[in-house]
């Protein structure tokens, strides 16, 4: 099965060791996305509202990118610093994601590549054919 690679200038870019997504038949893998805003390389947000809600509007930009969208969305997985921003990721998760919601882990984590960086989220979604 081929594979293609999925680039946007929309969500934050990373070395060339990483990529913002593969495309495998009809699913794309998104990699762990952050609360950067695009263009940029400063992490966006001090507080977890606002690096969760930018780090899904990365996840939706790349999903647009493949010719997808969030409702296409069928697993996440987030990693949070403080499992004590459980609740308000919830709240922010829960304005992008509808019913059916997506298959989701979340775990804590010690740290994420940045100290101020408090949450990372990849997703799997279908790709319309």
């Amino acid at each position: 099965m081929e594979s293609r690679t999925i680039e946007t200038s929309e969500a934050p870019q990373f070395p060339s060791i990483l990529s913002q997504a593969r495309v495998v038949g009809n699913l794309l893998f998104i990699g762990g996305q952050v609360s950067m805003k695009p263009g940029t390389r400063e992490v966006f947000g001090t507080d977890i509202r606002d690096q969760v809600r930018q780090t899904l509007e990365n996840i939706r930009a790349i999903c647009e990118a493949a010719g997808s969208n969030l409702s296409r969305v069928v697993k996440t997985t987030i990693f949070l610093t403080d499992m004590r921003h459980y609740a308000a990721m919830n709240e922010i998760y829960k304005q992008f994601f509808k019913h059916p919601m997506p298959a989701r882990s979340c775990v804590a984590v010690a740290g994420l590549a940045l100290p101020s960086m408090l949450v990372e989220i990849e997703a799997v979604a279908e790709i319309p054919k």
